[in-house]
């Protein structure tokens, strides 16, 4: 799937659209969920154009794959919940994936339960 650049994650990116960012670097953009499924839901966006996990895999830079999952690890520190998180990446339509733009949701603050309902 071709990048559209008018998603709204990329809008945010751009400060389009207001988020309420807990981190950001170089390689990500963080910010609160604005309909958390979670006490604490964060999602983390990398700032370059990549679709999906397959596509971010497959066209970012070493440098920025290393550094969105730094980010990640970095974000749940900060956030006091590296003991007990929850990460989640949904890629392609039918996975769930409704914004076309690169994102793991980062959940705690709640016992989880099991993987699916």
């Amino acid at each position: 799937m071709a990048y559209d650049s008018n998603n709204i994650f990329a809008k945010i990116l751009r400060g389009e659209i207001p988020c309420k960012e807990v981190y950001r670097d170089d390689y990500v953009l963080a910010f609160h969920d604005i309909a958390p499924n979670a006490p604490q839901h964060i999602l983390v966006i990398p700032k370059g154009p990549f679709s999906s996990l397959a596509d971010f895999i497959s066209q970012a830079s070493e440098a920025e794959q290393l550094g969105f999952w730094r980010a990640v690890n970095n974000i749940a520190a900060q956030q006091n919940i590296s003991s007990a998180f929850r990460l989640i990446t949904n890629n392609g339509e039918t996975a769930g994936q409704s914004v076309h733009h690169f994102h793991v949701h980062l959940l705690a603050g709640k016992p989880m339960g099991g993987l699916l309902p």
